[in-house]
């Protein structure tokens, strides 16, 4: 078992690693819309949110040695079922016609009242 960490993706908020790589596959911590720059949240809606989201998940792949391509799992905790349609426009920008399998559920709270997290399992390139 190998601890992924990067400076590229928010530090943790808690007592757990940004990602766990093992036997080629890597599990990535939930995500938010967090600056990995400022360590702060970042401003705007739903859809600012998911693409901060998904450019952090993006910087911890790439430091496991894996990359978006490579996801075969997606969860996503969404704040708002009602946000579901638009997170689904930028989660296709970044998956494509290889999406991968995926679960949505809708919460009754996250992490610092963000509308948005999202965790992934990847496979090493």
């Amino acid at each position: 078992m190998k601890i992924i960490q990067t400076k590229l993706a928010p530090e943790p908020i808690g007592p757990y690693s940004q990602a766990i790589e093992t036997n080629d596959l890597i599990f990535t911590s939930g995500q938010i819309a967090i600056d990995p720059q400022t360590n702060a949240l970042i401003e705007g809606d739903v859809v600012a949110q998911a693409k901060r989201v998904f450019e952090n998940l993006k910087a911890v792949l790439e430091a496991a040695g894996s990359d978006l391509e490579h996801v075969v799992k997606t969860t996503i905790f969404l704040k708002d079922m009602n946000d579901f349609a638009r997170v689904n426009e930028i989660y296709a920008e970044y998956f494509g016609k290889a999406a991968p399998a995926r679960s949505t559920v809708q919460v009754a709270r996250l992490p610092k009242d963000v509308a948005i997290e999202v965790d992934c399992i990847a496979e090493k390139k």
